[in-house]
C-alpha cells in the first residue's frame, strides 16, 4: 500500500561485486516523489553501477530495491527494466537517428494516435521545441537533442527518472540553461529523480539532496547547503572546492596555530589534526599591511605570508603564499583583480566560523 510517507524509490543494503572488489558496498538511500537526489562522486566510485541496478539493466549480488513500496528486486525477484516504470537518460542521448523528433518522443507511448500526439505536443512545448516535430536528430544541436531525450524519457510519465551524466556532452555555454530547463520540467512532472554526476557544481545546482559516494559507499547525505558547509571529512570538503590545510596537535581540546588557538574538542589529546579552510575564507588584511599582528576575537591572530604566485581568473584572483611560520603553502581567493608582485609580504587572517577540523 502506498502512503504519503512511502518513498517513491527505496534502496536497502545494495551490494555489487566484480571479482573480489565491492563496486557497490552496502548502499542504502530513498527518494520521495518530486525530489531530485544526486549521486555525486569521482569516476569509478560505483554511482553508475548503482543507477544501472535500480534501472534493472544490471543485477545486484544482494540488497533490495522498492518502488512505491513494491519490491522490484531482491533475493527472490528481479523485474526487467520495462516493468519498473522508470525513465532513463544517458550522456549519449540514445536518440533513434532514423526517426523524427515526434516519433522519438512518442516511442514507447501507448494509446491511440490522438493521445500520443497530444502528449508529444505537450512535452515539446515544455522543452521549448515547438516546430521541431518533423526534424531528425542530425538536424539538431547537442542541447536540442538533450531536450528531445528528456521529452522521450518523460513521455510515459515514469514514477522515477534515472539520469546518468546527462549534461556531460554539452558545451559549457549551453549547460546552465539546459540544466535549468530540465529541472523545471522534472519538477512539474513530479517524478522522483536520481541524477548521477561527478561534477560538484551540477549537484549543487540541481539537487534537493546530495549523496556523496566514495569507494562504493555513501559517505555523506544532506542538502547541498549542509553537505558543503558541514563536510564529513577532509576528502568531502576537498571534493567541492580547493582547500587549505593547516596542521597542528590537539592538547587539552585546543590546537595552537600561527593564527591563534583553535578549539578542537573531541580529538585525541596529543593527536594530530588538520584545520581545513577554503581559499575564499582566507582573508588578506590590507589595513594591517606593514603594522604587524594584532589579535581580533573573530579572526584570531594574523599571520604573515610571502606572495609566491598570483593569477587572474575573471571573477576573482588566486594568490598563493608561503607562510613565514613554517613554509606552509596557502591560497587566498580575492574578488576582482588583485595581482601583487612575487615576494610581497602580506598579513592573512582566517574565518574561524568557516574552518573544519578533522583528525589527520
Amino acid at each position: 500500500m502506498v502512503t504519503p510517507a512511502t518513498p517513491r524509490l527505496e534502496v536497502q543494503n545494495l551490494f555489487r561485486r566484480f571479482g573480489a572488489r565491492d563496486v557497490v558496498h552496502n548502499l542504502s538511500l530513498s527518494v520521495p516523489a518530486g525530489q531530485v537526489t544526486c549521486l555525486l562522486g569521482p569516476s569509478g566510485c560505483g554511482k553508475s553501477t548503482t543507477l544501472r541496478m535500480i534501472a534493472g539493466v544490471e543485477t545486484p549480488d544482494s540488497g533490495t530495491i522498492r518502488m512505491d513500496g513494491e519490491t522490484v528486486c531482491d533475493s527472490r525477484v528481479c523485474l526487467p527494466p520495462e516493468a519498473r516504470g522508470v525513465g532513463l537518460m544517458f550522456q549519449d542521448f540514445a536518440l533513434f537517428p532514423h526517426l523524427s523528433v515526434e516519433k522519438n518522443v512518442a516511442f514507447g507511448l501507448h494509446g491511440d494516435a490522438a493521445q500520443k500526439s497530444a502528449r508529444v505536443g505537450e512535452l515539446l512545448e515544455r522543452v521549448n521545441l515547438v516546430g521541431f516535430a518533423a526534424k531528425h536528430p542530425h538536424e539538431l544541436s547537442g542541447g536540442e537533442q538533450q531536450r528531445v531525450a528528456l521529452a522521450r524519457a518523460l513521455a510515459p510519465r515514469p514514477r522515477i527518472m534515472l539520469m546518468d551524466e546527462p549534461f556531460s556532452g554539452l558545451d559549457n555555454r549551453l549547460r546552465d540553461g539546459i540544466r535549468d530547463t530540465t529541472l523545471e520540467v522534472l519538477k512539474d512532472e513530479g517524478a522522483a529523480v536520481l541524477l548521477v554526476t561527478h561534477e560538484p557544481e551540477e549537484a549543487l545546482r540541481m539537487a534537493d539532496e546530495i549523496a556523496l559516494m566514495r569507494d562504493g559507499q555513501i559517505v555523506q547525505r544532506g542538502s547541498p547547503y549542509n553537505i558543503y558547509n558541514a563536510p564529513a571529512d577532509r576528502a568531502a570538503a576537498a571534493f567541492f572546492s580547493d582547500i587549505n590545510v593547516i596542521k597542528g596537535v590537539s592538547r587539552g581540546a585546543l590546537t595552537e596555530t600561527p593564527f591563534g588557538a583553535f578549539l578542537t574538542p573531541g580529538h585525541i589529546d596529543g593527536g594530530n589534526v588538520e584545520i581545513v579552510i577554503r581559499p575564499q575564507h582566507l582573508k588578506i588584511d590590507f589595513d594591517r599591511a606593514g603594522r604587524g599582528p594584532n589579535t581580533t576575537p573573530k579572526e584570531g591572530t594574523p599571520a604573515r605570508g610571502i606572495v609566491s604566485r598570483a593569477r587572474f581568473l575573471g571573477h576573482e584572483s588566486l594568490v598563493d603564499f608561503t607562510m613565514d611560520f613554517d613554509g606552509t603553502k596557502l591560497t587566498a581567493a580575492v574578488p576582482g583583480v588583485f595581482l601583487p608582485n612575487l615576494g610581497t609580504p602580506l598579513w592573512l587572517m582566517i574565518r574561524r566560523d568557516r574552518c573544519f577540523v578533522f583528525p589527520a
